[in-house]
C-alpha cells in the first residue's frame, strides 16, 4: 500500500512538472506572436513579418517601399534613415555612412579597410588600439564602430516592423553572406544585441533563397533529386549555390521536402557597387575634360560632387541595362556648373571588362565543391540587382552553357521572404509546414594539439595531432565531441580553420586570421587525483556549430569509469518505483546520481573519435538472481580559459556602454519627434483659428472684445514661437497649446452646437411625430386582440408630453439668449431625450413581435369542409393511428387552458438589468410579463 502511495506522489508530481512546462510555453507565446527577418544587403534591406492574420508579408518603409537604403547620416543631434540619410548623403557625404558592413569582423591591415578608404576618402577612419578594429570619426564627439552603426539599421528596421505589425516585435532571422566567417559572424550578433533585437538565427542569405524557391514549389519536390543553381549578384558581392531538392522521411513528420547545400563559390568584391564606381571615374574624368580650359579644381577632390556622380552612375546601370545609350546629366555638380555627357552600353561594357570576366568564377567554385558537373545542374535561376545587366546574362549563360537562365524567382525579395518563414518554424507562435534544410560549413574547422610520445624507451618527442572539427561543406547546425585520451594533467589544444586552398591569395588575405581560440584546460590533473581508483576515459571537450554558424566550446569534462557490484537486493524500492517512471516516459535505465560533487552523462550522439561501449547489455530474463557488474561513470567538469586569436571579443563593459549609447541616441529621436509634433500641432492650431476669426459662423457668436482677446493671445504666441520657440521644450510648447485650447473653448462649443441643432432637432421631430402615430394605432386595437395594457399606454404618452413639451420651453428660452452666450439648447440632452423616447417605443414593438395570439373560441354550429373527391392522399391529414388499448372514437384529451401572459408555459424569462423606472415596473407587475432586452441594455 504504501508504495503505490508513493508511486502515486511521483506521478503527480511528474504530472505537475509538465503542467509547468506547458505554461512556461504558453506565457513565452504571448511575448512573441509576431516576428520579422532583415535580409541585410550591402546596398540596400528588406524587412518581412509573419503575425496571426499576416502571413509572410513585406514591410513598407515610411515612404510605402518594399527596399530601403541601408545608409545613416548621424549629425550632432539627429539622425536620418533609409531614403531621408540617402538625401542627405549629397549635402553631408561625410557623416553619411554606408557599405559599412563591408568592415564588421575586420582589423586594421585588411585590404578591404584600405579598399573602403579608396572608395569613400570622405570618411575618417580611426582604430581601437586593444581590438585594432575600425570606427568612424564624424567628429571630435562622435565616433561609432560598424558594428554600432548596423546596431542603428537594425533598430530602424525593427521600428517599420513594429509599425507595419501595430505590435512589438523582438525576434528577428537575419540573413548574412554564405562567406561571413566565425569574426563577422559574431560582429552581426553583437549590432543586434546593441539593437535589443533577440537573434532567432544568422541564416545565410543563399540558404534563405533557395528557402523562399523550395517553400513555394513544395508540390513539385519529390523523392527524385533536382539540382539547381542560384546566380546571386547583388551590389557589394557575388555567390553561386548549387543545391539538392527532394523529400526525405523524418522521425516527426515521414516524408517532407529537403533542400541541401551541396556547393558555394563566391566573389567578395564582384557586383554592382564595383560597377557604378567604374561609371562614375568615367563620368568624372569627362566632367574634368569639359572644364580643362577653365583651371578649375578636379572633381574628385569634392565629396559632394563625387556624391552626386555616384547617385548618377547609379541611375545610369540602371537605365543602360535597357537602352543602348543615355545622357548623364547633373545640374549645378560644381561651381554651380552643369554636367551633361552621352554614355552608351559598349563604353560601360568596356570600362567592366575584367568584371565580367570573373563572372563564371564562382560558378567553377560551386561545381567543385560540390563535386559536379553542369550536366547534372537542371536549372540556372538569376537573384540579386546586378543580374539585370545584360553582359553579365551573357557571360553566364556561356559559361553554363544552358538554353536558358531562369528568372522565375523575385531576385530583390527571396532572401527575405525564405528568412522570414524560417523565422516563423523558430518562433513557438505558429505552425509552420516542416521544410528540411541542410545548410553547408563554407569553412571546413579543426582542432589542433601537442602530445609527448615514447618512440623508444627514454626518447620522447612531441607529436603534432590535427583532428577534423567540421569538414567542408559538411551538413550543421551540429554538436561534436574531440576525446583526448593521453593527457593526466594540464594542457592546451587549439582550434583553428582547416585547409582553405580553395580561396585566393587576395581571399586569403581578406579572409584575416586562421587560427581561431587557444583553449587552456585547468584541473585535469586535479581530477585525476580525485579519482585514483577509476580508469580514464579521456578528456572530452562537446562542440557546437549553431544555427547560425558560430561556433562554441560549451564544456569540457574529465571522465572515469568503475565497476561497481548491483544486486536486486540493494536497490531500494524508491529507485525501483523511479526506474518505473523513466520506463513510462520512454526513458530507460538512468546514470548513477551525482556523487562527490560530480556529474552523470550520457554518450554522446556523435564523436569526432570512437569511444568503445559506454555500458553492458541487460541481463536475460532468467538471470536476473545474478546481474553481473555495472559500469559506473563520474564526470568532474574541466575549467576552460579562451583566447581568441581571429578577432578578440568586444568586452562586456563596451559592449554594455554601446547598448546605452544606441539607446540614448533612440531616446533622443524619440524626444525629438515628440518636440516637433507639439511645435507643428501649436502651429497648426494658431494658423487655423486666426482665420475661424473672420469666419461669420464664429463672428455670429462671438464679441468684438472676445475676438480680439483671442486674436491677441494667438499673435503673442505666435511671436514667441518665432523668436524663442526654437529653444522651448515639449513640455512648454504644450502647455501653450493648452492654454489657447483653453482660451478658445468657449467659442468653439457654440460654433459646433449651432451647427448640431438642425439635425438633432429633426431627428427628435421625426421620432416625435412617429410615436405618436404608433400610440394611436395601439389605441385603436380592437379590445379582444389587444396585446398593450393601459398602463403602458399611459406611460408611452406622457415620455411623448414630456418630450414636446421639454422641447418647446428649451426652444423658447434659448430664443431668448443671446448667440454670445453659452446655449441652454445642447445636443448631449437632445440626444438624450431620443434614447428615452425610443426605448419606451421599441419596448412595445418587442411585446408585440413576441407575444402569441390569444384564441379565438370555436363556434358549436362550425362545420368542417370535406375534402375533395379527387384529392390524393398527401393532401389530406395524416391519419393518426391510436395507442394501443385505445380505440379511434376516444376522445381527445382536452389541451389545458392558456394562460394569458404573453408566453408558454415553463418559458424562461430573460432577467432584465436596470428598467426604464418605475412605470416600468408597474407594467411589469400588472402584465407578469418581463419585457425583452434591446441589445445596449446589458
Amino acid at each position: 500500500m504504501a508504495a503505490i502511495v508513493r508511486r502515486q506522489r511521483q506521478r503527480r508530481r511528474v504530472c505537475w512538472a509538465l503542467v509547468a512546462v506547458l505554461l512556461a510555453d504558453l506565457l513565452a507565446l504571448s511575448d512573441t506572436l509576431a516576428v520579422m527577418s532583415v535580409d541585410l544587403g550591402s546596398e540596400s534591406m528588406k524587412v518581412a513579418i509573419v503575425k496571426p492574420g499576416v502571413p509572410m508579408e513585406i514591410v513598407l518603409n515610411k515612404e510605402s517601399r518594399r527596399k530601403t537604403p541601408v545608409i545613416v547620416t548621424l549629425k550632432e543631434n539627429e539622425r536620418f534613415f533609409g531614403d531621408s540619410a540617402a538625401s542627405m548623403a549629397i549635402k553631408n557625404p561625410k557623416a553619411t555612412l554606408r557599405y559599412f558592413q563591408h568592415l564588421l569582423g575586420k582589423q586594421a591591415d585588411n585590404p578591404h579597410v584600405a579598399l573602403y578608404q579608396a572608395r569613400f576618402p570622405e570618411h575618417e577612419l580611426t582604430f581601437d588600439p586593444q581590438r585594432q578594429t575600425v570606427h568612424f570619426q564624424i567628429s571630435p564627439q562622435l565616433q561609432f564602430s560598424p558594428e554600432e552603426v548596423l546596431g542603428m539599421i537594425l533598430n530602424y528596421s525593427r521600428s517599420l516592423a513594429e509599425d507595419f505589425a501595430e505590435q512589438p516585435i523582438k525576434d528577428a532571422v537575419i540573413t548574412v553572406p554564405v562567406f561571413f566567417n566565425q569574426a563577422e559572424r559574431r560582429a552581426v550578433l553583437h549590432a543586434a544585441r546593441m539593437a535589443g533585437l533577440k537573434v532567432l538565427q544568422l541564416i545565410n542569405d543563399n540558404t534563405a533563397t533557395a528557402l523562399s524557391y523550395g517553400v513555394f514549389r513544395r508540390k513539385d519536390i519529390n523523392t527524385t533529386a533536382q539540382n539547381i543553381m542560384f546566380y546571386d549578384m547583388g551590389s557589394g558581392s557575388t555567390v553561386c549555390t548549387i543545391v539538392t531538392y527532394q523529400t526525405v522521411k523524418t522521425k516527426e513528420a515521414g516524408m517532407q521536402p529537403q533542400l541541401q547545400i551541396r556547393g558555394v563559390g563566391f566573389d567578395r568584391t564582384l557586383g554592382g557597387l564595383e560597377m557604378e564606381l567604374r561609371l562614375r571615374e568615367h563620368l568624372a574624368g569627362l566632367f574634368n575634360e569639359q572644364r580643362k580650359g577653365q583651371r578649375g579644381k578636379d572633381v574628385r577632390e569634392n565629396p559632394r560632387a563625387m556624391a552626386k556622380l555616384l547617385r548618377e552612375a547609379n541611375r545610369l546601370k540602371t537605365v543602360l541595362s535597357a537602352n543602348a545609350d543615355h545622357m548623364a546629366q547633373i545640374e549645378g555638380l560644381m561651381d554651380d556648373v552643369d554636367f551633361k555627357a552621352k554614355v552608351t552600353r559598349v563604353e560601360f561594357e568596356e570600362l567592366c571588362a575584367d568584371l565580367f570576366e570573373r563572372v563564371p568564377g564562382p560558378v567553377q567554385q560551386a561545381l567543385q565543391s560540390a563535386e559536379m558537373s553542369l550536366d547534372e545542374i537542371e536549372q540556372v535561376i538569376l537573384v540579386g540587382g546586378a543580374t539585370r545587366v545584360p553582359k553579365v546574362q551573357e557571360v553566364l549563360l556561356k559559361a553554363v552553357g544552358k538554353e536558358e537562365l531562369g528568372k522565375n524567382i523575385n531576385a530583390d525579395e527571396a532572401a527575405a521572404m525564405g528568412a522570414v518563414y524560417q523565422a516563423a518554424v523558430l518562433s513557438k507562435a505558429f505552425k509552420v509546414k516542416p521544410f528540411v534544410v541542410r545548410d553547408a560549413v563554407v569553412y571546413p574547422i579543426l582542432v589542433e594539439f601537442t602530445r609527448e610520445v615514447e618512440e623508444e624507451p627514454g626518447v620522447h618527442s612531441l607529436k603534432h595531432n590535427k583532428r577534423v572539427l567540421f569538414s567542408r561543406m559538411g551538413p550543421y547546425p551540429q554538436r561534436k565531441v574531440i576525446t583526448f585520451n593521453r593527457y593526466s594533467h594540464d594542457f592546451n589544444f587549439h582550434i583553428n580553420y582547416g585547409d582553405l586552398g580553395f580561396l585566393g591569395p587576395e581571399d586569403l588575405r581578406v579572409f584575416g586570421s586562421q587560427n581561431l581560440t587557444t583553449v587552456k584546460l585547468k584541473g585535469v590533473g586535479d581530477s585525476f587525483k580525485k579519482y585514483t581508483d577509476y580508469e580514464s576515459k579521456g578528456i572530452k571537450a562537446h562542440f557546437n556549430l549553431d544555427e547560425s554558424g558560430v561556433l562554441s566550446l560549451d564544456r569540457v569534462e574529465s571522465v572515469f569509469e568503475t565497476l561497481v557490484e548491483d544486486s536486486p537486493e540493494e536497490e531500494s524500492t524508491l529507485t525501483k518505483l523511479g526506474n518505473t517512471i523513466s520506463s513510462l516516459f520512454g526513458g530507460g535505465t538512468t546514470p548513477d546520481a551525482k556523487e562527490n560533487g560530480t556529474d552523470t552523462v550520457q554518450k554522446p550522439s556523435e564523436k569526432a573519435e570512437a569511444a568503445g561501449p559506454e555500458g553492458i547489455p541487460p541481463a536475460p530474463e532468467g538471470e536476473k538472481k545474478q546481474k553481473p557488474a555495472k559500469k559506473q561513470r563520474m564526470v568532474e567538469e574541466i575549467r576552460v580559459e579562451l583566447v581568441v586569436l581571429d578577432l578578440p571579443d568586444l568586452p562586456e563593459d563596451k559592449l554594455a556602454r554601446s547598448v546605452q549609447k544606441l539607446q540614448d541616441l533612440t531616446l533622443r529621436d524619440l524626444e525629438k519627434q515628440e518636440r516637433e509634433k507639439a511645435a507643428n500641432s501649436l502651429e497648426a492650431f494658431i494658423f487655423e483659428t486666426q482665420d475661424k476669426m473672420y469666419q461669420p459662423e464664429y463672428k455670429e457668436v462671438s464679441t468684438e472684445e472676445q475676438r480680439e482677446e483671442i486674436s491677441g493671445k494667438l499673435s503673442a504666441t505666435s511671436t514667441w514661437l518665432e523668436d524663442e520657440g526654437f529653444g522651448a521644450t515639449t513640455a512648454m510648447l504644450k502647455e501653450k497649446l493648452a492654454e489657447l485650447r483653453k482660451l478658445c473653448q468657449g467659442l468653439f462649443f457654440r460654433v459646433e452646437e449651432r451647427k448640431k441643432w438642425p439635425e438633432r432637432l429633426s431627428a427628435l421631430d421625426n421620432l416625435l411625430n412617429h410615436s405618436s402615430m404608433f400610440l394611436k394605432g395601439a389605441r385603436l386595437i380592437p379590445e379582444m386582440d389587444q396585446i398593450f395594457t393601459e398602463v403602458e399606454m399611459t406611460t408611452l404618452e406622457k415620455v411623448i408630453n414630456e418630450t414636446w413639451a421639454w422641447k418647446n420651453a428649451t426652444l423658447a428660452e434659448q430664443a431668448k439668449l443671446p448667440a454670445t452666450e453659452k446655449p441652454v439648447l445642447l445636443s448631449k440632452d437632445i440626444e438624450a431625450k431620443m434614447m428615452a423616447l425610443d426605448r419606451e417605443v421599441q419596448y412595445l414593438l418587442n411585446k408585440a413581435k413576441f407575444t402569441k395570439p390569444r384564441p379565438r373560441p370555436k363556434d358549436k354550429n362550425e362545420t368542417r369542409a370535406e375534402p375533395p373527391l379527387n384529392a390524393s392522399a398527401s393532401d389530406q391529414e395524416e391519419k393518426v393511428i391510436p395507442p394501443a388499448g385505445q380505440t379511434e372514437d376516444a376522445e381527445p384529451i382536452s389541451e389545458p387552458e392558456k394562460v394569458e401572459t404573453g408566453s408558454e408555459p415553463g418559458d424562461t424569462e430573460p432577467l432584465e438589468l436596470g428598467g426604464p423606472g418605475a412605470e416600468s415596473e408597474q407594467r411589469e407587475q400588472s402584465t407578469g410579463q418581463k419585457r425583452p432586452l434591446k441589445n445596449d441594455e446589458l
